[in-house]
């Protein structure tokens, strides 16, 4: 009888049931993350390399003001 008692607590416990959904949440949101950081990386490495290539042919003014 007690045996019985075990199984039907454990099939009626659900607290399994939350943890398993923080996890697919979890999932979801780190997966977002890296579609984010994967498209993003792209335009960021375009303008730094046009940034790096603005500063690289800029030629250096310098003025002494005597005032």
């Amino acid at each position: 009888m007690k045996l019985f008692t075990m199984i039907e607590n454990f099939r009626n416990d659900e607290s399994g049931a939350v943890t398993v959904d923080w996890v697919v949440l979890t999932a979801a949101i780190v997966g977002l993350g890296i579609a984010v950081v994967a498209t993003v990386r792209g335009g960021a490495e375009d303008m730094a390399d046009s940034i790096e290539t603005s500063l690289s042919t800029a030629a250096p003014t310098i003025s002494f003001d005597a005032d």
